[in-house]
Formats: structure tokens, C-alpha cells, sequence
């Protein structure tokens, strides 16, 4: 009787852990994908491919990877927090190449989505990327659609 009255409680999820680049990537890749409220297979599967890929990984390492990614983003700090790990970690060739990712994910379902466009602006710009490699990243992935 007692325990319908009382039900004990869940126990706190295990804690996250510290933003790394690797983690930060994923979580922008994952909110890229989110931007359109939408998360579609497509856009999984492309990101598992990016961390499989970047981080030479095994498919089920980049599953858990993403999965933690995911976790991540949910509770996370804004994008310029995650952007600002990138900078200092990252050198700048490696994040034009996370531009190209990020675009690689937003198209992934077959289309282009303002929201996600947007998104991906602000992350470009706030990994500070130029312009002109902002744009070349678009044109680059808007011809394989």
C-alpha cells in the first residue's frame, strides 16, 4: 500500500559526460538534424557514417557514439559553447570539413529545410568559418541533391 503512495523514486541518470571535440561534433551534427524537428533514419545513418569516418570507428562504436551525442544535445549548452570547444580544439581545415558534414546531415532525408539552413548558418558562422567557405560548403552539397 505504502509503495502506491509513496512509489519510490527513479534513481538520477548516470551523469554526462564533459563536452569533448569528438562529443561536441557529433551534438552539432545531431542538432543540425533536429533543426526541422525532424529526425529522420537518413540523417542517423549519415551521421554515424561522419563519426565512423572522422574518428575511424567500427559502426557500433559510432552508434554509441552518436546515441551519447544525442544525450548530449538534449541537455547541452547552446551552440555557441559547442562551437567555441571546436575553435580552441580544432584547427580550421577540420571544422570547414564539419561544414560539409553538417550540410551532409541536413540533406540527408532528400530535401533542404530553412530551419536546418538556418541552423547551419549560425553553427558555420559561430565555428568561424568565412563566408566565402560557408557558401562553397552549401554549393558543394546542394549539387548532390
Amino acid at each position: 500500500m505504502f509503495d502506491r503512495l509513496f512509489p519510490r523514486r527513479k534513481p538520477d541518470p548516470k551523469p554526462l559526460p564533459q563536452p569533448t571535440p569528438q562529443l561536441a561534433l557529433g551534438a552539432l551534427l545531431v542538432r543540425v538534424a533536429l533543426a526541422d524537428r525532424s529526425y529522420r533514419v537518413e540523417e542517423v545513418g549519415q551521421i554515424d557514417k561522419i563519426l565512423a569516418k572522422t574518428f575511424g570507428l567500427k559502426p557500433l562504436e559510432a552508434a554509441k557514439l552518436r546515441a551519447t551525442c544525442e544525450a548530449l544535445e538534449r541537455h547541452a549548452p547552446g551552440t555557441p559553447e559547442y562551437a567555441a570547444i571546436m575553435r580552441e580544439e580544432v584547427s580550421y581545415e577540420d571544422r570547414k570539413a564539419l561544414g560539409d558534414a553538417m550540410w551532409a546531415v541536413a540533406l540527408a532525408d532528400g530535401g533542404r529545410d530553412e530551419d536546418e539552413e538556418i541552423q547551419l548558418l549560425a553553427i558555420e558562422t559561430a565555428l568561424g568559418l568565412t563566408d566565402k567557405d560557408m557558401a562553397s560548403a552549401r554549393e558543394k552539397a546542394l549539387r548532390t541533391l
